[in-house]
């Protein structure tokens, strides 16, 4: 194991500097997973679980799902909630037990619901709410991707080091070709943000700027 003192962003930097493998790409046809833009993530002035890396985090999103639907290409939003007795949970709801934990974000609570920063589309977007980190798991997001003939997954939203990934690595596993658009992606802590992004970066997904979505979405 190299140890060498460089930070998680450092590491980052030169990753994306001098890469080192070659890029899945965009396929034919993509989709924008956006995953729990809810208040309990987002709103940093009410809630100690809520996190902002960019600031503009939830503008960029709002663009690149914009600019998809405006192509017909699905646009889905996620968030997470239980049951008032949280035996949805599972052994994930087991860890602490405060009005903060996870699993005592309710159905319909104000935690639960999406940032009104968001721009959804409830006629067209497909709105899940999910109980484990991967926006795959136990929803019909899979059903959705092949009924659209999805190639690509464009996964947003927080966490980097949690539900982003998880929602990546299920997405590679189940043969789409992965994107994340770093200012799109936000954590508590900047080293979990960069730590994970590099992760993906070297195997999991294309980590890209936002811009490159944007201008693959506006060439279509």
């Amino acid at each position: 194991m190299i140890s060498d003192g460089k930070t998680a962003r450092q590491i980052f930097e030169e990753v994306m500097a001098n890469p080192a493998r070659s890029k899945f790409g965009f396929g034919e046809k993509l989709a924008i997973v956006n995953v729990d833009f809810q208040n309990a993530y987002t709103r940093i002035d009410e809630f100690k679980t809520a996190y902002e890396t960019d600031p503009l985090q939830i503008a960029h999103t709002n663009t690149i799902s914009r600019l998809a639907r405006a192509k017909d290409m699905p646009v889905i939003w996620t968030h997470v909630a239980y049951m008032d007795d949280a035996s949805d949970a599972g052994i994930w709801g087991t860890r602490t037990n405060t009005p903060d934990s996870l699993q005592n974000i309710k159905i319909d609570s104000r935690r639960h619901a999406f940032d009104d920063r968001c721009e959804i589309d409830e006629a067209k977007d497909a709105i899940y709410t999910k109980r484990m980190p991967s926006a795959f798991f136990e929803t019909p997001l899979q059903s959705l991707l092949v009924w659209h003939k999805v190639d690509t997954v464009v996964v947003t939203g927080g966490s980097t080091s949690g539900c982003v990934r998880a929602t990546a690595v299920d997405s590679l596993s189940r043969g789409y070709r992965t994107i994340v658009p770093i200012e799109t992606c936000a954590d508590k802590h900047e080293s979990y943000h960069f730590a994970n992004l590099t992760d993906l970066q070297l195997k999991y997904a294309d980590v890209e700027p936002v811009q490159t979505v944007i201008d693959w979405l506006e060439a279509r």
